[in-house]
């Protein structure tokens, strides 16, 4: 896993719930601005998912590989899924979605990298 990388979008991620959740206190729908930043922290997700299966493959990596794959895989499926309902859903709830998908990322790619340094 690339430290760095893993930072910015937890920050990002971070970002994102916060202009969902005021989204939502204002009582609007999720409009292009959220959709594009889902977008962008998708991108993000599948970078960081191809370094760690490209060093999990080269053989580096945790113990625990199986573990860090269920989260690779459950961080890329998030945002799409969460970007799917938001549109969907055209009342104020729809980025409340976003908002719990914001702040899943963050504590979903914290617990990768714990199992990347092996502390977990």
């Amino acid at each position: 896993m690339i430290g760095p990388l893993a930072t910015g979008l937890i920050v990002f991620a971070l970002v994102i719930a916060l202009v969902s959740l005021l989204t939502t206190a204002l009582n609007k729908s999720m409009g292009t601005v959220l959709l594009v930043a889902l977008g962008v922290l998708e991108v993000g997700l599948l970078v960081q998912a191809g370094f760690v299966v490209a060093a999990l493959v080269g053989g580096e990596g945790p113990a625990d590989t199986a573990t860090l794959i269920g989260y690779t895989a459950g961080t890329v499926v998030i945002p799409p899924v969460a970007a799917f309902w938001g549109v969907g859903e055209r009342s104020r709830w729809g980025p409340a979605v976003i908002a719990v998908a914001g702040f899943a990322i963050p504590g979903m790619v914290g617990r990768m990298l714990q199992i990347w340094q092996g502390m977990g």
